[in-house]
């Protein structure tokens, strides 16, 4: 891993980065799975195995059905997403570091896979909105990640062009690769270790959690500009 310039944007990961929004997301698997007389995952396996968007995953998982599991799985999510939400340890630190860096703070998004309404609408029951300039979840843009696209519409959002001084915060392997194609610098939040560990997501930095990230974020803020070039 190497030392990072200090961030002129930074676009982090929804789930299990900023926030615990996995009770949703289990409740909202069970009953698909329930629909379809398949067996429940663990929430080991949950955390383990959701990586990609509903668009790519379901298919594969529900064959023809996927729409109709699709819409089994968001109505118990929407049922649960708000009540069981909370921030991940760190989060609100990192965030308020992150608007210090410059004299207006750098712009902030967020690029997720989950549902675009579903995101906006948990950014907004924690008050986080006003944090970003864009957010940016599956379905918004033309494919979700680990593709390019929905980081370089959040940027496009943000006003700043792609690069390695944009930072791209998350928490598995799939980040790490959506930020290496957007080419942006790759930020592990966490060890990985629900997703193959370190070796596998092979970031370009990794902090321990939020608060460390945060400490790190404020150390930048407090030095003289020479020291941030």
């Amino acid at each position: 891993m190497k030392a990072l310039a200090p961030p002129a944007a930074i676009l982090w990961d929804w789930d299990n980065t900023l926030v615990d929004g996995w009770g949703a997301i289990v409740a909202g698997l069970d009953a698909a799975f329930d629909a379809f007389g398949l067996p429940r995952w663990t929430l080991e396996e949950v955390r383990g195995r959701v990586r990609h968007s509903l668009r790519e995953s379901f298919p594969p998982m529900f064959g023809a059905d996927w729409e109709r599991a699709r819409d089994v799985f968001y109505a118990a999510v929407e049922a649960q997403h708000p009540a069981v939400l909370s921030p991940m340890p760190g989060a609100e630190a990192a965030l308020r570091a992150a608007a210090l860096l410059a004299p207006q703070g750098v712009p902030q998004g967020v690029v997720s896979n989950k549902q675009g309404a579903l995101l906006r609408a948990e950014a907004a029951h924690l008050g986080w909105a006003n944090c970003f300039r864009a957010l940016v979840g599956a379905g918004d843009a033309a494919a979700d990640k680990p593709a390019a696209a929905p980081l370089l519409l959040a940027l496009e959002g943000c006003g700043i062009p792609p690069g390695p001084a944009v930072w791209y915060v998350g928490d598995t392997a799939l980040d790490m690769q959506a930020a290496r194609a957007a080419g942006c610098s790759a930020v592990l939040h966490g060890d990985a270790a629900h997703d193959g560990g370190l070796a596998r997501a092979a970031p370009d930095a990794a902090f321990a959690d939020g608060y460390a990230l945060a400490t790190h974020l404020a150390a930048l803020a407090k030095a003289p500009p020479a020291d941030r070039l």
